[in-house]
């Protein structure tokens, strides 16, 4: 009886092995419907429609770009979250998608358990700017004047709870500081009032900022990442020149239903990781501010867990609630 379970059990798992093998030869069966939780234009749409091209070619079918943009990702994530987990769904995300767990009090999915994390694309990386006429040249400086002359100096984020108020607001708490918060509705507004020196820092993305940084009107003092921007190779990361361990950068990455095959999950793995080691595809997310990674699945879902535990500090000491 023994021996007959224990054929049966050996006789199963290489049938398992063999489906599993023969529908990865064969995935993706029909077009792959790519979310993007923002409406077309904009960064997280170019990246995914700059990736679509070269996994259409390598796997074989298309990769068609949904737009549903609202509620800041929350609705193209949660469409995510309750499309069948068969492969054919994957949604591209941004930073925020670690903040919004903490940020909204009830979210329609489980941020952890209703999806399986693909890969990692890049950093969209950020830097610190200030108006000329704010006397600091580093983070230390910054650091410093803020401290000489607290809550004077006021910072502009482009909305409350997204990457550029956290950004400034884990600064402030890693340096115990309290520059003054003057959030706008985008980034177009605040770069016309700190071009006017209305507000003084913002904490920006490199893309946003970088015309304005080489034409003087603006200074970079610090990079936010661990390691210089490509774009600026001569702007010191901030954890080097003032505020050892601060990181923030505005990655970028792919997720898929929970649930999807894994055979799935690594074909697309491998597929994205061959796209973004070329150096015409990496030369066009450069251009947008995006530094392409290298990254297995477990290193992806590792980011994610550290990105969340990060922002819950930030949200909570600052009760930052948005509804």
């Amino acid at each position: 009886m023994r021996l007959m379970w224990l054929r049966t059990l050996l006789l199963m798992m290489a049938l398992f092995a063999c489906l599993n093998g023969a529908w990865a030869q064969t995935y993706p069966l029909r077009p792959v419907r790519f979310i993007v939780p923002f409406p077309p234009g904009g960064a997280n749409d170019t990246i995914a429609r700059l990736l679509a091209i070269p996994l259409t070619e390598t796997l074989g079918q298309q990769f068609v770009i949904d737009n549903r943009g609202g509620a800041n990702t929350i609705i193209g994530t949660d469409l995510t979250a309750k499309a069948s987990p068969d492969g054919h769904t994957i949604l591209i995300v941004p930073g925020s998608f670690a903040i919004n767990v903490s940020l909204y009090k009830k979210l329609p999915y489980d941020s952890v358990r209703d999806f399986t994390p693909v890969v990692m694309i890049g950093n969209g990386a950020y830097m610190i700017v200030v108006h000329p006429s704010l006397p600091v040249k580093s983070a230390a400086e910054l650091i410093a004047l803020a401290k000489q002359k607290p809550a004077e100096i006021r910072y502009a984020s482009s909305g409350v709870g997204n990457v550029t108020h956290l950004a400034a607001e884990l600064f402030n708490m890693m340096a115990g500081t309290k520059m003054l918060h003057v959030p706008y509705k985008g980034g177009g507004p605040v770069m016309v009032d700190l071009l006017a020196g209305r507000v003084s820092v913002f904490f920006s993305t490199v893309s946003t900022a970088a015309s304005h940084v080489r034409s003087g009107k603006l200074r970079a003092i610090g990079a936010t990442t661990a390691e210089p921007s490509a774009a600026f190779p001569d702007v010191p990361p901030v954890a080097r020149t003032g505020l050892p361990g601060y990181e923030v950068s505005g990655w970028y990455g792919i997720l898929a239903p929970a649930g999807t095959p894994k055979a799935a999950i690594d074909t697309l793995n491998k597929a994205t990781r061959a796209a973004l080691s070329k150096p015409e595809l990496k030369g066009k997310l450069l251009a947008v501010g995006v530094e392409s990674v290298d990254t297995t699945t477990g290193q992806f879902r590792q980011f994610l867990l550290v990105e969340m535990k990060k922002w819950d500090k930030v949200v909570k000491t600052l009760n930052i609630t948005a509804q």
